[in-house]
């Protein structure tokens, strides 16, 4: 019963990700996982212990997840360091696969471009199904190639990716992957290789793909604003200034505000009604939540 509980939890969370703000969600994720600490000391060995070890272990994803939208690189890192470990520990390959993905995001944020792009290889190579490596090659390899400037390895990655999605069916939730996703991730990765015309296309199609006002539309919205920054500035600023109007300051993942962040910069000072009020909303935009579910100012 246990079992069928936390694998429950763990389902319920990954599902209802993006519903939640992130501090109240990582909460709940943290209580939830405090509950199986006696039930895991049951033998690593004995069945039981081994699923509940497995739950424990995307529990810990979830956390390194919350903990990186809300800005918290070290409790990400010690979260999903443990999600990898349990992952190896129970044999659960796609819990490994995921993690090393998440590791190579958490790298790249932190501009340690070489390690992110060691830990997305090795989620790579470590996924058990099809839907899994394109994940893998779209979230994390394509990404760390085009920040490092490697432009037909970038290609490949993408081309490999895109093709595993044809032929697969999309998985929905926080551990899932889809087609909004990869281009989203491609649309990114063009901006860093500095093709704005390919970004363009491809956040166009990220953002119409996209539930409106989730953090996805937020991401997808905000990554086509800076694909049209240079080009057509008045626009780029009054798609950012509709994500600060639908998207609660609590609910900003810390992601979208570094997205809103390198866009303010791109607009530069445009004296263009709209730019003017990016800039003051941007200014005037409520400090992020901690873990703790406090206030950062």
């Amino acid at each position: 019963m246990v079992v069928e509980l936390a694998e429950a939890a763990v389902e319920h969370y990954a599902l209802n990700y993006s519903r939640h703000a992130p501090a109240h969600l990582f909460d709940e994720v943290h209580s939830s996982r405090a509950l199986l600490a006696e039930a895991l000391g049951s033998p690593a060995d004995d069945g039981t212990g081994r699923d509940l070890r497995r739950a424990a272990g995307w529990m810990s994803g979830l956390l390194g997840n919350l903990a990186f939208h809300l800005a918290d690189h070290s409790g990400a890192r010690a979260h999903l360091a443990v999600a990898a470990s349990l992952g190896e520990h129970t044999g659960d390959a796609r819990l490994v696969a995921w993690a090393l993905g998440a590791q190579s995001m958490l790298a790249r944020s932190r501009r340690r471009l070489d390690a992110a792009l060691s830990y997305a290889q090795a989620g790579a190579e470590r996924a058990p199904s099809p839907i899994v490596r394109a994940q893998l090659l779209g979230w994390a390899v394509l990404p760390s190639l085009a920040m490092l400037g490697r432009l037909s390895e970038a290609e490949r990655a993408l081309g490999e990716a895109a093709s595993l999605m044809d032929a697969a069916e999309e998985e929905p939730g926080r551990f899932g992957f889809d087609a909004a996703e990869l281009a989203l991730h491609e649309a990114e990765a063009w901006l860093a290789l500095g093709r704005t015309d390919r970004a363009v296309i491809r956040a166009e199609a990220s953002v119409a793909a996209c539930v409106p006002y989730t953090p996805g539309w937020a991401a997808a919205t905000l990554t086509l604003a800076r694909a049209e920054a240079l080009g057509q500035p008045g626009d780029s600023a009054a798609r950012a200034l509709d994500v600060l109007e639908c998207i609660p300051a609590a609910r900003l993942r810390s992601t979208s505000r570094d997205r809103l962040k390198v866009l303010v910069g791109a607009l530069g000072d445009a004296d263009i009604a709209t730019v003017r009020d990016l800039h003051e909303r941007a200014r005037t935009l409520p400090p992020p939540i901690d873990i703790h579910g406090r206030s950062t100012a």
